[in-house]
């Protein structure tokens, strides 16, 4: 298919580009050598050049070596935002080992199939986290690294900085074909899977948007206040460091304290959770002037509905730039920076990225432009495969086109949209229902906060729709009111038939709210009612 979407590209971003076989530690490398008194991370107090970045990476690896660690081990990292995390990052990097994302909120019944798949032999994170992981019995299999109360633990970090080591050897990565990263997949549709990203995966997918976005070397700060655990916060520091910029390391999203940290360090770009811009618009001292410096805000990890995206440009005065990524692929599409971004659209793809729609029912078949199918992925920031999960990784991988298991479309001029996921698809007497259609209905509606749609059994239709919806605060609003809301803007059949109003949403740590638990949660309540 004709690549229609180079039309929407900027002038001065190529269609193709020459994409750098480097290694994530030679990135580093290159930058330190180039600006290496340059502000590379800001946390709180601490704020690391370049070259201060990587002699602690240096440091770190030689002690993780000298632990024994060699190429190809799984290094387990479950750190919050915080400094060590990026060091820790490197390190392991240098070594040539693999780094195993963990997500710090995790329990036990999510951390065993993770500690166990991926095989890591070490653990880099906090003291709390170590008891977590003792109490599942996997503790004995792994060299600890804990980051905090130094006074008790043998392997701590900062004492770890400051032992001497014997100098490192040169380490051969092949940066095609070496994994750098194994990113569990969320689980929100399903049992989580080691996605395999490679040295290559990670570099030309940062070179990737650095371009596309127009990000001028060694000018940007970006405010980072996603997880650093999460693909996207990972992107956003390789963004950083191939561009040479600054990153602000936020610990944890507070309105107060991002206005503070944007007031003391003035960002260009802002990268959020649709979560964070509807916490954003709530804040009622928030002004243009508070966000001023701000060239582009990012937005990742779930679509934001329309009316946010309009409700905090008129409020900005700056512009919302989405895009569209997965665990698999890290990011694919962005809307570009100049005019031609249309709201709604994820954008196109980046370049040496191609996308095509095909038939959701056999995936074989390209399906008409307008017409809603399965969306296909092929380029370099695609995966090698799931780590040990051959099956799997041979159904979303064929013939090099990456299955993203999401349903969308493409326009007459190549922009792509999202409608939902193939798994949440709601079939109601026969018909197709996206959840996402209805949610921008029901999120127009001036009392509504957040709101997820899914579907429940039912009998008659074999599914129905329901709606679990937070109204913002002060605000009232009834289940006949919602009903006839929709039912001005929807079709019968897609108008939800059940309300459920709570006053918070279960979600991930990046903020995308977990259909599936909500799912999980109605099916246990019938569960209930029928045995009473």
């Amino acid at each position: 298919m004709e690549k229609v979407w180079y039309e929407i590209y900027s002038d001065d971003v190529p269609r193709e580009l020459k994409l750098p076989e480097m290694t994530i530690y030679e990135m580093l490398e290159k930058s330190a050598k180039e600006f290496p008194m340059h502000k590379a991370f800001i946390f709180n107090d601490i704020h690391l050049s370049y070259i201060d970045l990587k002699n602690r990476c240096n440091r770190l690896a030689a002690a993780l070596y000298n632990k024994g660690f060699r190429k190809g081990d799984r290094i387990a990292v479950m750190l919050p935002n915080r400094m060590e995390y990026i060091v820790a990052y490197f390190a392991i990097q240098r070594l040539g080992c693999i780094m195993v994302q963990v997500n710090v909120m995790y329990q036990a019944s999510e951390l065993h199939p993770i500690l166990s798949d991926s095989q890591a032999s070490g653990m880099i994170c906090e003291a709390v986290q170590k008891e977590k992981i003792e109490a599942l019995g996997l503790g004995d299999q792994l060299v600890w690294i804990i980051v905090d109360n130094e006074q008790t633990q043998e392997n701590n970090y900062n004492r770890l900085l400051e032992e001497k080591h014997d100098p490192l050897p040169d380490i051969e990565i092949n940066a095609k074909e070496d994994v750098a990263v194994l990113q569990y997949t969320g689980g929100t549709t399903g049992k989580s899977k080691g996605a395999m990203l490679t040295h290559y995966n990670i570099v030309c997918n940062a070179y990737q948007n650095i371009v596309f976005n127009c990000l001028e070397r060694n000018k940007e700060i970006i405010l980072g206040n996603s997880p650093l655990f999460h693909i996207m916060g990972l992107s956003y520091i390789n963004i950083t460091v191939f561009s040479a910029g600054t990153f602000i390391i936020v610990e944890r999203f507070k309105v107060e304290k991002v206005l503070e940290l944007i007031k003391e360090h003035h960002p260009t770009i802002f990268v959020g959770a649709p979560t964070m811009y509807v916490g954003l618009l709530q804040y009622e001292n928030l002004t243009r002037d508070d966000l001023k410096s701000l060239r582009i805000c990012s937005c990742g990890t779930s679509p934001l509905p329309n009316e946010v995206i309009s409700k905090f440009e008129e409020l900005s005065g700056t512009k919302i730039i989405e895009g569209y990524g997965l665990t698999e692929a890290i990011v694919t599409h962005r809307n570009p920076v100049s005019d031609k971004r249309k709201a709604g659209s994820v954008g196109v793809p980046l370049p040496n990225t191609d996308c095509k729609i095909v038939d959701a029912e056999t995936g074989m078949e390209e399906v008409e432009v307008g017409q809603s199918g399965e969306v296909l992925i092929k380029g370099p920031q695609v995966m090698k495969g799931y780590w040990n999960n051959q099956v799997e990784t041979s159904l979303t991988i064929r013939d090099g086109w990456l299955y993203t298991g999401d349903i969308g479309y493409m326009d007459e001029d190549g922009r792509f949209y999202i409608v939902g996921r193939k798994k949440e698809l709601i079939i109601a007497s026969g018909y197709n229902i996206y959840p996402m259609e209805v949610e921008e209905v029901l999120y127009e509606h001036p009392a509504i906060m957040e709101v997820c749609v899914y579907g429940i059994p039912d009998s008659y239709r074999g599914e129905t729709v329901k709606a679990t919806i937070v109204l913002k605060k002060g605000m009232t609003c009834t289940e006949e009111e919602l009903k006839e809301w929709c039912s001005d803007k929807l079709a019968t059949y897609k108008v939800p038939r059940f309300y459920d109003f709570r006053d918070e949403l279960p979600k991930t740590a990046v903020g995308k709210i977990l259909r599936r638990k909500l799912v999980e949660e109605s099916s246990e309540k019938d569960k209930e009612s029928s045995l009473h």
